[in-house]
C-alpha cells in the first residue's frame, strides 16, 4: 500500500491562504519535498507552479543531478529570489571585480534573512572595510555552522580570486596571524606560524578576538569565487 503525506498531513483540509504557505515554506526547504508535495494531487501542482513559489527555492541546495535549468533561474531571480541575489552578488564582487553592485546584491539577499548571504557579506565588509557591524550580530555557534555551508560550495572551476583579496590575504597572514599565536587567552595547542592551522591550535574557550581570527582565516582559505558558467549578467 502507497502510503503520502496527504495520508498524515491532510493539507487539502485547510485555508486556501494556508495551503500556499506551507507550499512556500516547503520550497525554501527541500527542492525534493516540493516535487513529491507537486506530485500528490492536482491541487499542490497548482500552487507549487505558482509563479511567487520561485522567491522561496533555495538553488544553491538543489541537487546537482536535477540540473536546474538556466530559466527557472531567470524566473527565480525575477522573483527577488534571495539565493539568485546571493549568486549575482558574490559573482559580482569576487569574480568579475564589481564591488559596488556586487555588495548591493549580496546585501539584498542578507537583508531577507538568506543565511549564506549575511554571512558572506559580514566576512566581505570585514575583511574589505573593516567593518564589523554585521559580523556582531553572529553568534559563534551559527557563524561556524553557517561559515562550514558557506565554504563547503565549491564552484570555482579553477578560477582565482582577485589580486585584491589575495593582497589582503597576504595582509591578514603577516600581520594578524601572529597576534592570534601570541594571545595568551588559552593555551596554544600546535605553533605554526602559518594561516591554515589556526583552527587546531586552540579549544573553544579563546577570546573573541582569536574567535573571529580563526574565522576569517578559514574563509580566505576556503572561500572560492563562483565560476561564470552560470553567468548572472544575463539574467
Amino acid at each position: 500500500m502507497n502510503v503520502t503525506l496527504m495520508d498524515y498531513f491532510p493539507i487539502l483540509e485547510l485555508p486556501e491562504e494556508i495551503q500556499e504557505l506551507v507550499v512556500e515554506r516547503v520550497a525554501g526547504n527541500s527542492f525534493t519535498d516540493l516535487y513529491g508535495l507537486r506530485a500528490s494531487c492536482k491541487t499542490m501542482k497548482a500552487l507549487a507552479e505558482r509563479s511567487r513559489v520561485n522567491h522561496f527555492y533555495d538553488v544553491l541546495s538543489v541537487p546537482r543531478r536535477l540540473n536546474m535549468p538556466p530559466e527557472l533561474f531567470k524566473t527565480c531571480y525575477a522573483e527577488r529570489n534571495p539565493s539568485t541575489l546571493y549568486m549575482k552578488g558574490v559573482q559580482f564582487f569576487f569574480t568579475f571585480n564589481l564591488q559596488e553592485e556586487g555588495l548591493a546584491f549580496m546585501k539584498l539577499a542578507a537583508d531577507e534573512g538568506y543565511e549564506r548571504a549575511v554571512y558572506t557579506y559580514a566576512m566581505t565588509r570585514k575583511i574589505f572595510w573593516g567593518d564589523e557591524e554585521y559580523s556582531a550580530r553572529f553568534t559563534r555557534e551559527s557563524v561556524v555552522r553557517i561559515g562550514k555551508l558557506v565554504r563547503s560550495l565549491k564552484w570555482a572551476w579553477g578560477l582565482s580570486h582577485s589580486d585584491e583579496f589575495l593582497a589582503k590575504r597576504d595582509e591578514f597572514i603577516s600581520t594578524v596571524i601572529p597576534s592570534f599565536y601570541s594571545c595568551q587567552c588559552v593555551p596554544v595547542m600546535e605553533r605554526d606560524w602559518v594561516l591554515w592551522y589556526t583552527e587546531n591550535c586552540k579549544g573553544d574557550k579563546m577570546c573573541n578576538r582569536c574567535f573571529w581570527i580563526k574565522e576569517l582565516g578559514l574563509f580566505f582559505r576556503e572561500f572560492e569565487p563562483m565560476s561564470v558558467i552560470m553567468d548572472p549578467r544575463e539574467w
